[in-house]
């Protein structure tokens, strides 16, 4: 697969690779990378979330169970519907909180249009005090201002950008978002259960732990590399964080251990 210019560049700054960041920055690289290069398709912050999610919260209601009690029946049971239940509620979580980011956003662009149609000199003088705090002055600044309230589109786009710090948002977005969401947590959720198909139960319990143990590690250590961080770091982090929680649903299980009736 082809390396975008954005992940020549990151993987150059991680590397401290002098020669490739410059590669990367290049004239050419840039006008391609700019105009060309289409954006991500998916993020990896729905990735982590749905997955990171499903495996912890069904990791936790796994364990609860198989604390309470030995049939790896009501063990599975709990989990599969807890897997699909999980699925369903994030990816739901995922499309609605998108469209009322977009909402948002809409609500923001109509009343930005509406201000600089109506009050274009105080919203001028918000353009040019925004780039006076970003140390503009004197003929460039005025220039700056004129280009910028010279394009109406490029006003507006300066005002949710620069002074709301909002980005565009596309409703095919709730929909990709919801998507990955869901996908990534039922998968998540499958991967504590799988000990729990082949093995005893006794056995099944610290293996669940130890399978998802090493999930959420590789998970981290996936993150720190497509971002910015230390690998080993991230996966400890993500995987003490996911362990530690799952317990609380160990520790909540053995309150309401199951004993033989005589």
């Amino acid at each position: 697969m082809v390396k975008t210019r954005i992940e020549m560049a990151r993987e150059a700054f991680k590397k401290n690779d002098f020669n490739k960041a410059r590669e990367a920055h290049q004239k050419g690289a840039i006008i391609q990378g700019i105009h060309h290069e289409p954006h991500t398709k998916f993020s990896l912050s729905d990735i982590i979330l749905g997955g990171q999610d499903g495996l912890v919260n069904v990791l936790g209601v796994i364990l609860g169970v198989a604390a309470a009690s030995s049939e790896v029946r009501l063990v599975l049971a709990a989990g599969f519907a807890a897997a699909f239940a999980e699925s369903v509620s994030m990816g739901a979580v995922a499309y609605t909180s998108t469209i009322s980011d977009l909402d948002h956003y809409q609500s923001e662009l109509k009343r930005e249009m509406w201000e600089i149609e109506h009050f274009p000199k105080e919203e001028a003088e918000e353009i040019k005090q925004i780039y006076i705090l970003r140390g503009f002055k004197g003929q460039l600044l005025q220039d700056t201002v004129k280009t910028i309230t010279g394009n109406k589109k490029i006003w507006l786009d300066v005002m949710m950008e620069e002074e709301l710090k909002l980005t565009p948002i596309e409703k095919s977005h709730a929909f990709r978002s919801a998507f990955i969401v869901g996908i990534s947590a039922i998968i998540g959720s499958i991967i504590p259960l799988l000990p729990f198909l082949f093995l005893p139960i006794s056995t099944s319990i610290p293996a669940s732990i130890i399978l998802a143990a090493v999930v959420l590690f590789i998970a981290g250590v996936y993150k720190a590399k497509v971002t910015i961080g230390s690998p080993a770091k991230s996966g400890l982090e993500l995987m003490f964080i996911g362990i530690v929680s799952a317990l609380v649903g160990y520790l909540i299980g053995s309150l309401f251990k199951a004993t033989p009736t005589t």
